[in-house]
């Protein structure tokens, strides 16, 4: 892959992205999702965790961002291949010289972004409705968490995508698989709080790693050597949903065009 091949995938990433943020703001699921339902999520934690400090609030600010992270992730970027289905562009998006992939990273990449709003929403009701101001105890850490966190999303959702298209009856559990990963993943209270049989199922969700990061630089700091593990976890899982999509994709490339079966349901 030389030079010019890469700066046009830029190219690519960059317009799929911007007609994908442009569809989601006039989306009102997609709005509920990423915006009103991490408040309500807040609002609910705010009432119940106010009373103990700045360190639990910035707690729930992580938390209900991370709600409207994996929201973003599992409805939108899981469905940027099938909605291409529902309009009836998906076989002309498969026919472009440009891969598929390259195009369904440039609508993930801009549904994670967008998704960080939910995020800065609940650090501004902290400020406003309850008088906090919550604080990051590692900055430099906390962003460099939040850079991993944006790239592990990506890559999950780049993962699941293809998922949806190639097996409609995994999509029909889309809707039952949003509130468990909440919970295995630790977004708002620790998962040694579960059972002990869960905890294998949350070592292998980068979600899980992103908000262990994410709560250890803000307000649990416990060295660098639990971040710098989280980190690695992050890091590892992002390449393996790479490999394992990569193969996905290869297969939904051949029902388009050898077996002529991707229309189907």
């Amino acid at each position: 892959m030389n030079l010019k091949t890469l700066r046009d995938y830029g190219r690519v990433i960059f317009y799929a992205a911007e007609m994908a943020l442009r569809s989601n703001l006039t989306d009102s699921f997609v709005l509920f999702g990423i915006l009103v339902q991490p408040i309500i999520i807040a609002l609910l934690a705010f009432w119940m965790l106010g009373d103990r400090g700045g360190e639990y609030i910035i707690f729930v600010v992580i938390g209900s961002g991370m709600t409207g992270l994996w929201t973003s992730c599992l409805f939108i970027s899981g469905n940027s291949i099938t909605q291409e289905r529902w309009t009836g562009t998906l076989e002309l998006m498969v026919s472009t010289p440009t891969p598929v992939s390259v195009i369904v990273i440039g609508k993930i990449l801009s549904n994670v972004l967008q998704s960080l709003a939910s995020m800065v929403l609940s650090y501004t009701l902290a400020i406003v409705i309850f008088g906090y101001v919550p604080t990051i105890n590692q900055p430099v850490l906390f962003t460099i968490s939040l850079l991993l966190t944006i790239l592990s999303y990506a890559c999950f959702g780049l993962l699941i995508s293809p998922v949806f298209v190639l097996n409609p009856d995994v999509q029909r559990l889309q809707n039952g698989l949003e509130f468990p990963v909440y919970v295995l993943c630790g977004f708002m209270f620790p998962i040694a709080l579960l059972p002990g049989w869960t905890t294998p199922l949350s070592y292998i969700l980068s979600p899980y790693w992103a908000a262990r990061a994410l709560h250890a630089t803000s307000s649990q700091w416990n060295g660098l050597g639990e971040v710098a593990l989280s980190w690695a976890a992050m890091v590892a899982l992002s390449l393996i949903y790479l490999m394992l999509s990569s193969l996905l994709f290869k297969r939904l490339l051949r029902r388009a065009r050898l077996d002529a079966t991707l229309n189907i349901q």
